[in-house]
């Protein structure tokens, strides 16, 4: 399977955007995981419905309410761009920023239903021999969720191989700035002919995703084994 310099570089950004997404949204989704799973506070269930809001709603709306916020003209948006000189819409950073968005909640689901691996009565016990709360998250909660961090980071890498949506709305399709894999094969089949295309670009689509949820799940089985719960 021959690839154009286009088709490769199509591949390479979408690789560099999911990978950018996962470094951008990982530690809030560890630390939102935390607030939904141990905190009790008024309004822990609407926050916990607008976490997951990315799941259920189209993606273009996800797109389109980065547009109203983060464009030139938005609240956040302009005064990033006047102030700071930094553009989000329509670069390679915006695209990284929608499919961050729009992967946000896997990471959190896999990190809460690793929190719930966790035994209280281990933390209980540190806490009785004198451990501080952070000590006691160093040393002890953070080793036994870290398999659900893992295979939460590996899935949103996998899931943002493949957000379409939000990018497309947001960063626009741009050869070689924001065109990603889905968009490529998007524009190639609008193309004259391009059925070709379109269908080696979704065979290392398809292969890529598959790749990283087989991925996630040995992360995960590996883990548990390791730390004595296989």
């Amino acid at each position: 399977m021959e690839l154009s310099a286009e088709e490769w570089q199509a591949v390479r950004l979408s690789l560099d955007v999911a990978l950018r997404s996962v470094a951008l949204g990982l530690v809030p989704a560890v630390l939102m995981a935390l607030l939904l799973s141990r905190g009790r506070f008024p309004g822990r269930f609407l926050l916990d419905a607008l976490v997951h809001l990315p799941l259920v709603v189209p993606p273009v709306v996800v797109g389109w309410a980065l547009l109203m916020l983060f464009g030139l003209r938005g609240p956040i948006g302009g005064p990033l761009n006047d102030w700071f000189g930094i553009r989000l819409v329509f670069t390679t950073e915006g695209a990284a920023l929608a499919t961050a968005v729009m992967s946000f909640p896997l990471i959190v689901r896999a990190v809460r239903l690793g929190l719930d691996q966790v035994d209280p009565g281990l933390e209980a016990a540190a806490r009785t021999l004198g451990a501080g709360r952070v000590d006691r998250f160093l040393t002890v909660t953070l080793p036994l969720m870290s398999p659900g961090i893992l295979a939460g980071a590996v899935t949103a890498f996998a899931a943002g191989l493949g957000e379409f949506g939000a990018v497309i709305t947001f960063a626009s399709n741009i050869p070689g700035e924001t065109q990603t894999l889905p968009l490529a094969i998007y524009s190639a089949t609008q193309s004259p002919g391009g059925e070709a295309v379109a269908a080696r670009l979704a065979g290392i689509s398809l292969t890529l995703a598959v790749a990283g949820l087989l991925l996630a799940e040995l992360i995960a089985r590996r883990m548990h084994l390791l730390l004595g719960r296989g």
